[in-house]
């Protein structure tokens, strides 16, 4: 009952058309009775009776009205299940794409933690084949069990109508149906489920070899990563053929007990007719309607296989819709509507992940347009502590304050609108150079983007490019060196203008000169701005206004580099070492 009502919340706007396209379906499959009928009543005045020669005679016009009927009926309900179908389908259509909508929406909102958590190809999974099979069940599920209820209902008025004793007999294997489905539901539901999973697993591989192909190709591996793939699509194959197999083991039961009502109805009312209890017309009647028993039991066990489907698939859609982030913005969250200062103060801050503690009781503070290097080796927490501060991540202890306020008391928008960030590993969308760099502020003019190019160093290159600014840059930046990348990300961290900028090894792939001339850049921008550079090349941090060393999580050196160097700690090793 959940996932019907999760299904109707989202069906909004749908609702009044998914209600008259069952009503069409309820009307639809009631009109099937009547052909029958009317064949019935034609056999019995026309053929069967003795006088059936003066009644084609003198009650002609009864015969056509009888045709006409028949003819009548066929074209309604065939008007009618057409535009069902049609209304099914509009209904349908709109539900997953409000879904896929408010799914794609969630997952904007949604923190690190929640990436950490699902993989991208279970992620692409649920939105894509589960959303199918949701609407796979609005647009034929739901209403094959209606025609299939609807049918056998009807019928079964009318068997009692003609003979009690005949529709028991036709009816007494209907429980028999009943169980069977049941047994195969209960058995069929946990075998999708896994089914689910194997496919979930199957695109994560596909996408993680997809996006690491130059790795792949790197180190050799195809032949691997084939052989890695091959086993996740046998256990997909095996997986989706325990399913089918289960429901084919079932399939001859159901089959020929619906079969086996020809049968009964065959010899039960071959003698009733035969003894005068049932006319020949009736007889026609019933044998022309017991397709709309029999084939209800048949289509039940395939109502049941794909029911166990949709479940599985819409457990796991609502998982993902109702996932709410932990980092949202308070109800009594400061209104942020001027530029931010840069003013930074870390203050006695913690912060554990997965049971490991990654910083310790970390304390500084950076006044507004000062420059501080962060160094230390890797896995010491660096990456860490800037990710903090535009609250990628929270701390588990302590505070962090921009400007003075704590940046839990911030708004979101505001606090990251404020926060330009480059790091080492550089993400680029399939868009034009100039769309990339004025991904975070699409309002800027093409001089602005070029200004934020050359203060990257990157206006050089781009120019030289087949088509310049409007050349399409390929998924991930493919085409790019490591260094371009570098500083198209530098550039469009520069293009939001930001009041703190933060660096992560930014220049890590540019070689000393270029680096010279970002650090120039960086000292003479247009507006006042913040920076916090994680590096490892001396050349990098030597200006900075003072240096922060990190090791284990905890804050071990600190000062500027002529105090640094003077002592015997790890920025003085580093230093001797690129001397």
């Amino acid at each position: 009952m959940f996932l019907l009502r999760w299904m109707w919340k989202n069906m909004k706007g749908y609702r009044g058309g998914y209600i008259l396209a069952l009503v069409c379906t309820l009307i639809c499959q009631s009109m099937f009775i009547w052909s029958p009928i009317f064949v019935g009543q034609i056999v019995d005045i026309f053929f069967e009776s003795p006088d059936a020669a003066q009644n084609i005679a003198d009650r002609r016009d009864l015969l056509f009205l009888l045709l006409g009927g028949m003819i009548l009926f066929t074209l309604v309900r065939t008007v009618i299940f057409y535009s069902g179908n049609m209304l099914y389908e509009r209904s349908s259509q709109g539900l997953i794409y409000q879904v896929r909508k408010y799914l794609f929406d969630n997952i904007q909102g949604q923190d690190a933690e929640f990436f950490d958590k699902f993989r991208t190809g279970d992620i692409m999974t649920r939105m894509s084949g589960d959303l199918d099979m949701v609407r796979h069940a609005v647009s034929w599920v739901f209403k094959a069990l209606l025609e299939c209820l609807v049918m056998f209902l009807t019928s079964a008025v009318y068997f009692f109508i003609v003979d009690p004793l005949m529709a028991v007999c036709i009816l007494a294997f209907t429980p028999v149906i009943l169980i069977v489905s049941n047994i195969f539901r209960k058995r069929v539901g946990p075998l999708y489920a896994s089914l689910r999973e194997r496919l979930s697993e199957m695109n994560t591989n596909a996408e993680e070899n997809i996006s690491g192909n130059r790795v792949v190709k790197a180190f050799a591996r195809e032949d691997f990563e084939i052989d890695r793939f091959g086993k996740k699509n046998d256990e997909y194959k095996t997986a989706n053929q325990t399913a089918a197999l289960t429901w084919l083991r079932f399939f001859p039961g159901i089959e020929i007990t619906a079969q086996g009502l020809s049968v009964v109805l065959m010899i039960i009312g071959g003698i009733f007719v035969i003894n005068g209890r049932l006319t020949l017309g009736e007889f026609m009647a019933v044998s022309g309607l017991i397709w709309s028993v029999s084939n209800p039991m048949r289509m039940l066990g395939n109502v049941v296989n794909d029911m166990q489907r949709f479940t599985a698939s819409a457990t796991k859609i609502i998982d993902l819709y109702y996932n709410r982030p932990t980092i949202v913005d308070r109800a009594d969250a400061v209104k942020g509507e001027d530029r931010l200062r840069g003013e930074v103060e870390f203050r006695n801050v913690s912060f554990h992940y997965a049971g490991a503690q990654i910083l310790d009781d970390v304390s500084f503070k950076i006044k507004p347009g000062q420059t501080v290097a962060i160094m230390g080796e890797t896995g010491s927490g660096k990456t860490t502590l800037v990710s903090l501060i535009p609250r990628i991540y929270d701390v588990t202890s302590g505070e962090i304050l921009v400007d003075g306020v704590n940046v839990r008391m911030q708004q979101l928008r505001h606090l990251r609108g404020n926060i330009g960030i480059a790091t080492q590993d550089v993400l680029l969308y399939s868009d034009t150079v100039e769309g990339n760099i004025a991904f975070g502020n699409i309002t800027l003019p093409f001089e602005g983007v070029k200004q934020c190019a050359k203060d990257a160093d990157a206006d050089g290159f781009i120019s030289k490019m087949s088509e310049g600014y409007d050349t399409i840059i390929g998924e991930r930046g493919v085409g790019l060196s490591g260094g371009q990348k570098q500083r198209v990300a530098l550039a469009r961290a520069l293009a939001v203008k930001p009041s703190l900028l933060i660096l992560d090894d930014t220049t890590s792939a540019v070689d000393l000169e270029t680096e010279k001339q970002i650090q120039y850049s960086l000292e003479h921008l247009d507006f006042p701005c913040t920076k916090i550079i994680i590096a490892q090349r001396i050349s990098s941090t030597k200006d900075a206004d003072f240096i922060l060393v990190l090791r284990g999580g905890k804050i071990v050196e600190q000062g500027t580099h002529e105090e640094l160097i003077q002592g015997n700690g790890y920025y003085r090793e580093v230093f001797d070492l690129q001397r």
